[in-house]
């Protein structure tokens, strides 16, 4: 056989070692106080501020771009303002040189009639920078001036004078209006006038009859009242002179029963009884004195009744208090036993607590002891 060197087993040193390592993050995450007491997941939880940080940022760089965003449409909105009044304002300026230059009110040809000037318009410039085409007033043209000046006059007061015509043959068309409708309404007033009255007419008619049939309705009212009142007087003195000559006027004593048959007594009728006779009051109070005394026997014999009864509830009474008593003593002879007892308990106690104290736990641990405990996470 030959030796031969063969390399060790590595393997177990390594599992050793990986367990170690186990063990050991194994007791840092049990003791750890605040971990085991709170439950906190301190990577879960640096991961969430992480991502928060990062939302907060995204979001603010999102705002700052949405603000630059904001402020620059907003100065292209002040630029296109502002250029857009630039251009009014040359636009305005260039309008205002071409007016002014090339339709001047001088150069019109209606000047003269503006200015009222009569003929024409003197020319300061010099006819070569004027030209041809800028001639106004020619050589004859003036000779009928005066003459078509008074046409336009006659004429313009030709047409005044027709509008005046006009106008007033207008107002006379209107104001002929106005008196038709005027004419109109006095009309229509007078009929409503007229309908009113005919209409008052009516109910002061339809009220006289109303009056008349009321009136009649009244006396016929009045009629029946009267010989209602005849009928009531006649039928209370026909009632007066029967009560006055009946029996309970006149106090007939038989007139108050009636017979019965089968041998029962006579009815009294109630409407008619004037009061009992003697002889029956007399046998009335014989009656109410034998009620009377017995009545009164049936009370001294419940007074007698009562004596007993109270005598009896009286021996009763006083049994239960002797038994009240006799319980109440033997309540308190029980409890002075337990009290006894208790105490006899109670040095029992005591002696085998200063046992305990004194002699049997007299090693006291040291903090050796305590600190065996907790070494290992298993």
């Amino acid at each position: 056989m030959y030796k031969v060197d063969l390399p060790l087993d590595q393997s177990m040193d390594m599992a050793v070692e990986r367990r170690r390592s186990a063990e050991k993050a194994r007791k840092a995450r049990i003791f750890n106080t605040r971990l085991r007491v709170m439950g906190l997941d301190l990577d879960a939880l640096n991961q969430q501020a992480q991502e928060r940080k990062h939302q907060e940022l995204a979001e603010r760089q999102r705002d700052n771009a949405l603000d630059k965003l904001r402020q620059y449409h907003d100065q292209l909105l002040l630029q296109q303002d502002i250029n857009e009044k630039e251009k009014r304002a040359a636009l305005h300026t260039d309008l205002t040189q071409y007016w002014a230059t090339h339709q001047r009110a001088d150069d019109s040809r209606d000047a003269d009639l503006q200015a009222d000037l009569k003929g024409a318009v003197t020319v300061t410039m010099p006819e070569a920078e004027l030209g041809p085409a800028s001639m106004q007033i020619f050589q004859g043209e003036g000779i009928g001036a005066e003459q078509l000046r008074r046409e336009q006059m006659t004429n313009t007061e030709r047409d005044l004078r027709a509008q005046k015509e006009d106008n007033e043959r207008r107002l006379m068309r209107i104001k002929h209006r106005e008196t038709l409708q005027s004419k109109e309404l006095m009309h229509q007033d007078l009929m409503d006038v007229h309908q009113a009255a005919l209409e008052e007419e009516c109910k002061k008619a339809a009220r006289l009859a109303l009056d008349n049939y009321n009136q009649a309705l009244a006396a016929e009212r009045a009629e029946k009242m009267k010989e209602q009142h005849r009928r009531e007087y006649r039928e209370n003195l026909a009632e007066v002179q029967h009560t006055l000559t009946s029996d309970m006027m006149t106090e007939c004593a038989e007139a108050a029963q009636r017979a019965e048959g089968g041998g029962r007594p006579p009815l009294v009728l109630a409407d008619r009884w004037k009061g009992m006779q003697p002889e029956q009051l007399s046998a009335i109070r014989r009656e109410q004195e034998a009620q009377r005394l017995e009545r009164q026997r049936q009370r001294e014999a419940e007074k007698v009744h009562d004596a007993a009864w109270n005598l009896q509830l009286l021996k009763q009474s006083r049994k239960a208090e002797e038994e009240e008593m006799r319980a109440a003593q033997l309540r308190r002879e029980r409890r002075m036993q337990l009290d006894h007892c208790n105490m006899h308990l109670a040095r029992e106690q005591q002696a085998h607590q200063e046992y305990l104290n004194k002699e049997l736990y007299t090693n006291k641990p040291t903090k050796a002891y305590f600190h065996q405990f907790n070494t290992t996470s298993r």
